[in-house]
């Protein structure tokens, strides 16, 4: 008998990528949008000619979660109808890390155990089990449909997915098509949402939801197209009414000065909360170290830290400061903490204790509170702590010498390391006029993802019926969710909004308009706008993205948190008093946009003045500092007592926090988590006739405590 040779595993160095392979995976090209559907009708309200678009179901926002739910719709037979601020211009098109994370189904190489992974994603706590449950078993689904369509997921030679460990992800479910995943992800969905004849509305931002009475329930949107106004509808109104609405529009990206969320991402929080929607989690975020908005905004995660460049400050008088070395103790736990930054890039409290990892975003968030600028240089290794040793690729922590040399990048200098381990890292900046391989790249802390949003049900339902939230607009996301986590999210619950519409959809498309309905809603539009008022959106932006930097992002105080509640609601007061100035439709759309952020911003400080003054400890993005507090961390030659802060209570990961707006204000809640039993399997013929007759769809009997 004959014998063949086995597959040999050896690790062994890849080949060079072609650089017409990296232009293929950073210049992602988006399809042409075709003219635009007419609208059904015009209708007169309140002495405006307004269009009117008619549908079963209405998707606002044109990201990959929306995408997701409008292809799955239109394939299920529901006429749909998607309305977008900026087509290919959002979250999902334009932002991204150094190799950004879709996260997957996997159990170390050992099968997919949804069970295990439910655990996983939800282990940070404030997160529902069934939740958790459905990400994890549509999470096969999401990848193999994404597949389908042309999404480039890395495979070995015997069609496995690659996947790496990233944040908060213990076992290595990430997988990654490079630094623009999400947006290719955008580009194949837009390519089938237009294959299928899916209408996608551009330049048409959503400010107010149509809300039905007797039974309350969402009936579509009032929307602002400044390029249609004419001289009877100045601002370019625009009516859409559907039986099902799905709120797909982004997270609040404009909450925060120093954010690394594209330009003009403002979402759909405040319009919801201004329609009586239920948010929950709001204390919940992400916050890491990135490039500016100014420039290009970017996640500094992954291999851009894992290569381990020297980081430093510049003060106003030019001079360069090592400032790691105040903070570690010697050069290699300095370098090695550099490195793991690549997958535990978000802040977390715990993580500044011990010398770990996030005591570098400590330190870069006390640089820059300094007027001082901080950079990454590829060009030079680490500079050594004083009194030690300079930096040794053979003296790093086992774990970071083990992963750099199954990467083959135990090379001399952070840029050979970079460009072995990922080189579109580098030809990423290179397209926004930024050679890394030149010039050190500036960067700070910045928030980078709300983990909360709209409370929704396994289907993605809001508390208004009719409505539905995914992606980033829906907060099912608990405290620390594994990296690539919130793109399989998007497309589990597009899918299953999609599902649960189709499975409720009404035969016909949108009934006839209820005048009175339009009337009162544009009414409720154009009383915020005052164009005789002194007050100014640029004035709203400053004062909410100020307040929310400095007093809401990963060191919080509870007096400040407090004080900046106070200011807060003082600010929506005077909006509501005064009304926002405005000249032209443009201005008008900004104007109705900064009212509703500066009312998120309102929920989510009274939210986490509610978990603080409830004795809320540090968990996830934040540090609760507390002079009575119970951890401390420790520097080199900092004293860093300032920071001293709660730990966090386990009885907070088992509830979840619920905001409502209340006339003027907002009333708060809690939660208890919702528990899977593990004794109560699904049997086939047991459960079987439910999908068959459609009971899957219903509310359960009796909710799960």
């Amino acid at each position: 008998m004959s014998s063949t040779p086995s597959q040999s595993w050896a690790q062994t160095l890849p080949s060079p990528v072609p650089q017409t392979v990296l232009d293929g995976l950073t210049d992602i090209q988006m399809p042409r949008l075709p003219e635009p559907k007419a609208a059904s009708e015009m209708i007169d309200v309140v002495g405006l000619t307004i269009p009117v678009y008619r549908s079963q179901a209405l998707i606002v926002g044109s990201g990959a979660a929306g995408l997701r739910a409008a292809v799955e719709l239109k394939r299920r037979g529901v006429d749909v109808i998607v309305t977008t601020q900026s087509a290919f211009g959002g979250t999902s098109a334009c932002s991204g890390s150094d190799k950004q994370t879709l996260h997957t189904a996997n159990t170390a190489d050992r099968g997919d155990d949804f069970r295990a992974l439910a655990a996983a994603i939800g282990a940070g706590g404030a997160m529902h089990a069934d939740t958790a449950y459905v990400e994890a078993v549509g999470s096969g689904r999401a990848l193999a449909s994404l597949q389908y369509l042309g999404l480039p997921i890395p495979l070995d030679r015997l069609g496995g997915v690659l996947r790496y460990q990233t944040d908060h992800d213990e076992i290595g479910r990430a997988t990654s098509c490079g630094p623009r995943t999400s947006r290719l992800m955008v580009q194949v969905l837009a390519r089938e949402a237009l294959r299928l004849d899916v209408p996608i509305i551009n330049h048409t931002t959503a400010v107010r939801l149509l809300v039905a009475a007797a039974p309350r329930r969402a009936a579509g949107v009032i929307a602002l197209n400044p390029r249609r106004r004419t001289a009877n509808n100045p601002l370019g109104l625009v009516a859409f009414l559907a039986d099902a609405v799905v709120l797909a529009a982004g997270g609040p990206g404009e909450l925060y000065r120093d954010s690394v969320y594209p330009r003009n991402c403002f979402g759909v929080l405040g319009m919801a909360l201004e329609a009586g929607i239920e948010a929950v989690n709001l204390t919940e975020s992400q916050f890491g170290i990135g490039t500016s908005r100014d420039g290009f905004p970017w996640n500094l995660s992954g291999t851009y830290v894992q290569a381990m460049p020297y980081v430093y400050s510049v003060d106003p008088q030019g001079l360069e400061h090592n400032f790691l070395s105040r903070y570690y103790r010697t050069t290699s736990e300095l370098a090695s903490n550099t490195f793991l930054k690549g997958y535990q890039w978000p802040f977390h409290a715990s993580r500044m204790l011990d010398y770990g990892s996030s005591l570098f975003d400590l330190a870069v968030t006390s640089e820059t509170a300094a007027g001082r600028r901080v950079f990454l240089d590829f060009n030079r290794n680490p500079l050594p702590v004083p009194g030690d040793a300079p930096f040794d690729l053979e003296a790093l922590a086992p774990g970071v010498k083990a992963y750099l040399a199954k990467a083959g990048a135990l090379l001399p200098t952070p840029l050979e390391r970079l460009r072995q381990m990922n080189p579109l890292s580098i030809e990423l900046y290179k397209r926004y006029k930024r050679d890394i391989t030149r010039e050190p790249l500036e960067f700070a802390m910045n928030n980078q993802h709300m983990n909360g949003g709209l409370a929704v049900d396994t289907w993605g339902a809001t508390s208004l019926g009719g409505c539905y939230a995914v992606g980033e607009a829906a907060g099912t996301h608990g405290v620390t969710r594994p990296g690539g986590a919130a793109l399989n999210a998007g497309q589990v619950f597009g899918t299953r909004a999609a599902e649960h519409i189709a499975a409720r959809s009404r035969q016909a498309a949108a009934g006839p308009a209820d005048p009175d309905l339009l009337a009162s809603a544009v009414r409720g539009v154009l009383a915020g706008l005052a164009p005789e008022s002194p007050f100014q959106a640029e004035a709203i932006r400053a004062e909410v993205q100020a307040r929310m930097s400095d007093h809401a992002g990963i060191i919080c105080r509870p007096a400040d948190v407090a004080a900046a509640l106070e200011a807060a609601r003082a600010l929506n007061g005077t909006i509501e008093r005064q009304g926002i100035a405005y000249h032209g439709a443009g201005e008008a759309l900004r104007a109705l946009q900064w009212r509703q952020m500066a009312l998120a911003s309102e929920a989510v400080l009274a939210a986490l003045a509610f978990y603080i003054e409830r004795g809320g400890g540090s968990r996830g993005a934040r540090a609760i500092c507390d002079v009575a507090g119970d951890c401390v961390p420790k520097a080199r030659s900092e004293d860093l007592e300032t920071f001293r802060f709660r730990s966090e209570r386990s009885a907070d990961r088992t509830e979840q926090i619920l905001v409502r707006r209340d006339g003027q204000g907002f009333s708060i809640r809690t939660l208890p988590l919702r528990r899977l039993d593990g004794e109560d399997r699904p049997f086939f013929e047991r459960n079987w006739p439910d999908f068959l007759t459609g009971a899957i769809y219903d509310p359960p009997a009796e909710p799960e405590a």
